[in-house]
């Protein structure tokens, strides 16, 4: 199997005058291509610091991430945020859309970076949206889409760069259940498709999609499982 995100001996630590607050205290994980992972944990355990140094928008105080291939633990903000842009989807609870553009300007927004003519970057955006079940709702704002249509939205604007990994925050946290229910499936068929994903979650049931479960607690990994084929979920 192919590793698209190695971590050996990731630490993360703030400093707050003389005090240092260790995060992470030593994080080694290999996630493979098309895996379908869920980080789970309590609040405190890391799970967010960690979210934050695999979709490289923080960097680790020690250690070395390897994503898809490019050493990105000691690479400037201006490159991270290349790789960025270029290798990972974000999906995060509060949808994060733009108010004032449509559907499709909020999905297309995403690949102006890529220097893609408007026509195409509005033709690509287009063909995610339907295949997120949203394409007669392409030119209807934020303002006029249901929770669960937004969320669509946000997972078609992740989508769009064909990225390398789909890293979800709580991705139904502002979700009703079967709303929830429906992301989740969209989750499944996406993963199905060859991404690989990764979700950031406190509720079981949520985790309980994914076919790998990774618990922190205090900082470091405390339980790492893969699902077996043919479990039951529970609903």
């Amino acid at each position: 199997m192919q590793s698209i995100i190695r971590l050996q001996d990731i630490t993360k630590s703030y400093y707050m005058g003389s005090q240092v607050l260790q995060v992470l205290k030593g994080i080694t994980l290999d996630i493979n291509k098309n895996e379908y992972v869920a980080l789970m944990g309590p609040s405190g355990s890391g799970k967010s610091t960690l979210m934050n140094i695999l979709g490289c928008l923080d960097s680790p105080t020690s250690g070395t991430y390897i994503l898809n291939g490019h050493d990105v633990s000691k690479m400037p903000d201006s490159s991270l945020a290349e790789v960025r842009n270029k290798e990972i989807g974000f999906v995060f609870q509060q949808f994060n859309l733009l108010p004032r553009l449509t559907a499709l300007e909020n999905v297309a927004l995403t690949l102006v970076y890529a220097g893609i003519s408007r026509k195409q970057r509005n033709e690509i955006a287009m063909d995610v949206l339907q295949k997120v079940g949203l394409g007669d709702r392409s030119h209807h704002k934020p303002n006029e889409l249901s929770g669960g249509q937004i969320q669509r939205v946000a997972v078609a604007r992740a989508l769009v760069n064909s990225p390398s990994i789909i890293l979800a925050d709580e991705p139904t946290g502002n979700l009703d259940t079967k709303t929830s229910f429906e992301i989740m499936e969209l989750f499944g068929e996406i993963h199905s498709s060859g991404n690989t994903v990764v979700l950031v979650t406190h509720e079981e049931d949520i985790a309980n999609y994914a076919k790998r479960i990774i618990r922190l607690r205090d900082g470091v990994v405390e339980k790492d499982f893969q699902k077996e084929a043919g479990v039951a979920m529970s609903h």
